[in-house]
């Protein structure tokens, strides 16, 4: 398989990639492909952010169900309301010559609108693992049909506390369905979901484990923690072109530290768990 042309999806879907401007799958992509139109088997695919995980797992999905059944057929679950978004957004775009409906579902929204959205019948659901149980418990969301379950950054999900939630929605799902499974590593805790929940799976590796990117560079300065402020300033007057996030301890501080940028001249907003959704969404729409 070298390109998307090759790689035996419907034409439908390679339609969809190639008017994305996509033509050669990334090595994941060409692993997790090759893999899934050709088993049934569950898969652990250790891949990082930015290789194009999101068409390597669902590609294969759009090629196997199907599109003239509408219930839940595939649910993929994301640590965040962003990686939802994204997701949902890249297969809708991938399915812009196929008939079948991809609704999003996450925490921070109403909850009512996205039951409205479920009672349209979608094929796939993406969401985060809180609203997702939520909306099972809720019998809003039915999983009895559901063949195909996505964890997505799975070791991201149990970093931020989804234990509980992961395994309340994989004891409840078809035992006959396929699980893939995609993360930068394999803590313990994912050693245990996987054990636990996949059947016998396939591995599959694409480059070296948690690496970053290869266009970014680390610079390491030792400042003294009363200097840190005007040592940030004097990196920011000497880029100044640069666009940044500064990660802070504490949400007092993230507030404390934007305000004093602001008032030096500096353009800075803080984002921290105090702000509604809402406020968040205005932030990094700025």
């Amino acid at each position: 398989m070298e390109t998307f042309k090759d790689s035996g999806l419907h034409p439908s879907i390679v339609k969809g990639v190639e008017a994305l401007g996509f033509e050669t799958p990334t090595p994941i992509q060409k692993l997790s492909i090759e893999h899934l139109l050709e088993n049934e088997t569950d898969l652990i695919a250790f891949a990082q952010t930015g290789t194009g995980k999101t068409a390597a797992f669902s590609l294969p999905i759009l090629h196997n169900l199907d599109a003239d059944v509408q219930h839940v057929q595939a649910i993929i679950l994301a640590p965040t309301r962003e990686l939802c978004l994204q997701i949902g957004n890249d297969i809708a775009s991938y399915t812009k010559f196929m008939n079948v409906k991809v609704t999003a579902v996450y925490g921070g929204a109403p909850i009512t609108k996205q039951i409205k959205e479920l009672q349209g019948r979608p094929q796939i659901v993406v969401g985060t693992p809180g609203r997702t149980l939520d909306l099972i418990q809720r019998k809003k969301l039915r999983i009895e049909d559901v063949q195909f379950l996505v964890l997505d950054e799975a070791d991201e999900m149990l970093s931020m506390g989804f234990q509980d939630e992961l395994d309340a929605i994989l004891a409840n799902t078809p035992e006959h369905k396929q699980t893939l499974c995609f993360s930068a590593t394999m803590p313990d805790g994912m050693k245990h979901l996987t054990k636990k929940y996949l059947n016998d799976p396939k591995e599959i590796s694409a480059g070296k484990r948690n690496i970053s990117a290869s266009n970014v560079a680390h610079e390491l300065y030792v400042v003294g923690s009363k200097n840190t402020y005007e040592a940030m300033r004097r990196i920011v007057d000497f880029n100044p072109n640069m666009y940044g996030i500064v990660f802070c301890r504490t949400r007092r501080e993230t507030q404390s530290i934007a305000e004093q940028l602001v008032g030096d001249g500096y353009r800075a907003e803080a984002i921290h768990g105090d702000l509604s959704q809402a406020q968040r969404d205005d932030v990094m729409s700025r």
